[in-house]
């Protein structure tokens, strides 16, 4: 008996190209909204940008804090490393004892590098300073002792402590000097301007929240009866927030792009008077940029505060809004 062919099975294809149709056309759907709602925007310029610029000044403050707080730990940084120990030797040790104290002082651990200035040298260098080389090459004996000045390996303040400690119990020493109160300082500085600057992130990105939500909601009531035509007839709530989610992440975009020029445009604005000031002290700084990745947080940052303030508002309007 012969077998009649079997049909081929077209549940499985069938529902492969449903799941197909139903994924294009979400995205068709997304790209609809996404054109349309920057329309929208595009047609109410001035609207549309004072909402921008309300957002990025909410951000411009926040950011241009933590730019000048990285400049600092950047100066922290240089500055710890250049921290130093001076290790003074007694009196009646003479240059090539000194020689030798500083051999022992290189071999100790925790010590990167170390300098000899003998006690003729260590006069020099103060009649340099002072300007008085014919007054102090009167006197009869040199008051001042050979120092040695020791570069720690680790230049945290707990680690060189515990270093000169170290140190003062070595044979010739009488003194180990350092000065590590203005780098403590400068961190507890630093971290107090950390904490500010997280709370005005804090702040002014619920400005922002606010702003946009509060847009959005004017959108909102301005299409109530066109979202209640497309309730009434079967649409979901995330059919009808997509559009508004759409143009809070376009507000975000504007705002983030608008911060970024600004903090760009200060940032040139002041190089030239702090390179100057810094002159001035003798050393060379410049203001941080933002670079890629800093940019690009920056604009994210912006777009998610956009789209969350108008997924707030929508979630929060939707539910008052019913169809007639």
């Amino acid at each position: 008996m012969s077998r009649r062919p079997e049909a081929p099975a077209r549940g499985a294809r069938r529902h492969r190209t449903r799941s197909t149709s139903r994924l294009r056309g979400w995205l068709r759907h997304h790209r609809a909204m996404a054109l349309d709602s920057a329309g929208r925007l595009l047609r109410a310029p001035v609207g549309s940008l004072v909402t921008m610029l309300a957002i990025a000044i909410a951000l411009v403050l926040p950011a241009a804090l933590w730019l000048t707080l990285d400049g600092a730990r950047l100066l922290d940084t240089e500055l710890t490393e250049s921290a130093t120990l001076t290790v003074y030797l007694e009196r009646r040790v003479d240059d090539a004892q000194a020689a030798r104290v500083e051999e022992a002082l290189a071999a100790r651990e925790g010590v990167a590098r170390t300098r000899l200035i003998t006690a003729a040298e260590g006069m020099a260098e103060f009649q340099q300073s002072l300007g008085l080389e014919d007054a102090l090459g009167r006197l009869e004996e040199n008051p001042l002792p050979a120092s040695v000045v020791v570069s720690p390996a680790d230049p945290s303040p707990e680690a060189v402590r515990v270093l000169a400690g170290e140190l003062e119990g070595v044979s010739g020493v009488e003194e180990v000097r350092l000065d590590l109160a203005w780098i403590e300082r400068l961190r507890h500085l630093a971290e107090l301007g950390r904490r500010v600057a997280l709370a005005l992130a804090v702040l002014f990105g619920s400005g922002v929240l606010l702003v946009v939500g509060n847009t959005i909601r004017l959108a909102v009531e301005n299409r109530r009866r066109e979202i209640e035509v497309v309730t009434l007839i079967g649409a979901t709530h995330a059919f009808v927030r997509r559009p508004f989610l759409y143009s809070g992440a376009w507000y975000g975009l504007g705002g983030g792009l608008l911060a970024w020029g600004l903090l760009t445009l200060g940032s040139e604005w002041l190089a030239a008077p702090v390179a100057a000031l810094a002159a001035s002290y003798g050393a060379s700084f410049s203001l941080p940029q933002l670079g890629a990745v800093g940019s690009v947080t920056l604009v994210g940052c912006s777009i998610l505060l956009g789209w969350l303030g108008a997924w707030i508002a929508v979630s929060r309007h939707l539910a008052d809004v019913r169809p007639r």
